[in-house]
């Protein structure tokens, strides 16, 4: 096996795990899960059948990750935070065939506490504040927060907030890795400063 698994975890048969992984306390992996390699998932997560996780993705503690969810390499899910895989729930009514995909893009932030309503697109490197509900595509890079979220500034891909207006023309350099982020209209992009 090249990845932990704590004693407490189950595993199904069938699930895709890779190298360098690890599967902390009373963690349910079902079958058609596909995991990458260099992941984390925290106590209690649960990894549905129909459910992508790329490579170095954290989750952290009490995290269920429903079917029809996909995450992008370098995800960051906070504790607690929720997907929903069905729009409008109703226990006596299923809706297994009504369920809608749900994209988390590469190195995207989702907050502790936050939920994500099924259906979305988050972009890249987008960081989801503490709490938030999402119920529409975030773009890359985009700070969003509040019930329902909305979009407060932009964010770079290491983690701090850009001083860039949320629409109109700029450009900002990051001061720790030096990169460049140009705003264009409502739309924010990375290009290489050096």
């Amino acid at each position: 096996m090249s990845y932990q698994v704590h004693p407490s975890a189950i595993i199904d048969d069938g699930a895709q795990i890779g190298e360098g992984s690890r599967v902390w306390h009373f963690v349910h992996v079902c079958s058609g899960a596909r995991i990458g390699k260099g992941v984390s998932l925290g106590q209690n997560v649960f990894v549905g059948n129909k459910v992508v996780v790329g490579d170095n993705c954290k989750i952290q503690n009490n995290v269920s990750v429903y079917d029809n969810v996909t995450l992008e390499d370098g995800v960051f899910c906070g504790p607690s935070m929720v997907f929903t895989n069905v729009y409008n729930p109703r226990s006596l009514i299923e809706r297994k065939s009504e369920y809608r995909d749900t994209l988390i893009k590469r190195g995207a932030t989702l907050g502790a506490n936050c939920t994500i309503i099924c259906g979305v697109t988050i972009g890249e490197f987008a960081f989801v504040g503490a709490g938030a509900v999402v119920n529409k595509d975030v773009p890359a890079y985009a700070l969003m927060v509040g019930v329902p979220a909305r979009q407060i500034g932009w964010m770079s891909e290491f983690g701090e907030q850009l001083d860039l207006p949320l629409e109109g023309q700029g450009a900002v350099t990051c001061p720790h890795v030096g990169a460049c982020y140009v705003l264009n209209g409502k739309a924010l992009s990375k290009v290489d400063a050096r």
